[in-house]
């Protein structure tokens, strides 16, 4: 089991940047693809974005590609997402979860879960 932490949320204005992070406390960090989730209010969660273990892949959803990118520090076992021109769509808890070596489309690989920031984007 990893244990995740994000941080990194907040209130943001609409074209602005926020980025956040997700710490991990595993011994083998290497080997787990990271994804980043997001819900919000009355809305099904999303998958936002996600990194393999060695970070030679990333996957993005149509609605942030552009806007939005995920990079790893294996030596600090945190995975970032820079998220810059923020929309009030993007408005929701983000989550970051963990899964072994590849990302996936399905949320089953995912088994170990953070505990959500909140980002919201609003004048």
């Amino acid at each position: 089991q990893v244990q995740l932490v994000e941080s990194g949320g907040g209130l943001v204005q609409p074209g602005g940047s926020l980025r956040l992070s997700c710490a991990a406390s595993t011994f083998y960090f290497n080997d787990y693809a990271i994804g980043w989730f997001r819900q919000a209010p009355g809305k099904e969660r999303e998958g936002v974005s996600c990194i393999s273990y060695s970070g030679g892949s990333t996957q993005y959803a149509d609605s942030v590609k552009g806007r939005f990118t995920i990079s790893r520090d294996n030596a600090k076992k945190t995975v970032y997402l820079q998220m810059n021109s923020l929309t009030p769509e993007d408005t929701a808890v983000y989550y970051c979860a963990a899964a072994k070596y590849f990302c996936s489309a399905s949320v089953r690989p995912f088994g170990s879960w953070g505990q959500g920031t909140q980002v919201t984007v609003s004048s």
